[in-house]
């Protein structure tokens, strides 16, 4: 058994969110020499069940093993399971829990190489419309000159959380790793709680609700100057409207 090879592959389950629960099976697989295995891990986000396959191969020296993709399941009852194929490069890829968010239908914002080996930062997206020939959905890339920028986009929304520079942070962080994160939105001296999601594709965010339902960010979203000038005009136009005539009919004597 190649030791370093086998404490790379360990490390880079643990980077990518799989533990120590594939280890021992890791060892024994590895130990026996076989050419090809895969082996079963699970994750629960949000209280659904995620099953992932993990699959590993025998190098042509023999020697040396390799982690090149998993396939997850995330269990729906109601809509049937979702599948999708992550594939690893050189350890490096996909998360479980990102691979989780990605698959809900959210974007994660990862660093990649290009085939010159240098590194670029993009945003990271399923197109449920395009697939590839064994159904896999494709990844459809939003990089850095698309011009995404999460703090301008919630700059000046009444975000309580954007107004600290650790919770900004820890709010970011959350959002580039495709979750659904809560903020605080403050109105007129109220405060509402909502979750937001990245939207890179359209250069915004998607708000929801406690239940997780997609809700109108027009409103909520909007400068706050921009909302306080709506409401003077509104207020103006009501004003300079001109006042009803008042009524001409004839009043009938009993």
């Amino acid at each position: 058994m190649n030791t370093q090879n086998v404490e790379f592959l360990k490390k880079s389950l643990l980077n990518l969110g799989f533990g120590e629960q594939v280890n021992a099976e890791l060892d024994k697989q590895i130990t026996a020499k076989a050419s090809e295995f895969s082996l079963a891990a699970q994750h629960e986000f949000n209280q659904q069940k995620v099953a992932y396959i993990l699959h590993f191969k025998q190098g042509e020296n023999g020697d040396m093993y390799f982690f090149n993709k998993y396939d997850a399941t995330i269990q729906k009852a109601k809509d049937g399971d979702m599948k999708q194929t992550f594939y690893i490069n050189k350890g490096n890829g996909i998360t479980a829990k990102e691979a989780f968010n990605l698959m809900e239908g959210r974007a994660v914002h990862k660093q990649l190489y290009n085939l010159e080996g240098q590194k670029y930062n993009a945003w990271l997206q399923l197109d449920p419309k395009d697939l590839t020939e064994s159904g896999n959905k494709k990844i459809k890339h939003f990089h850095e000159n698309y011009g995404y920028d999460l703090e301008q986009v919630l700059a000046g929304k009444g975000i309580k959380e954007m107004g600290d520079a650790n919770s900004r942070e820890t709010l970011f962080r959350s959002l580039r790793k495709g979750n659904s994160q809560q903020v605080t939105v403050e109105r007129e001296g109220r405060k509402q709680k909502y979750f937001i999601a990245a939207n890179p594709q359209f250069k915004t965010v998607d708000v929801l609700d406690q239940q997780m339902k997609k809700i109108k960010r027009e409103e909520l979203l909007q400068p706050e100057q921009k909302k306080s000038n709506n409401l003077k005009k509104s207020e103006q136009q009501e004003e300079d409207r001109p006042a009803k005539k008042q009524s001409k009919k004839k009043t009938l004597s009993v």
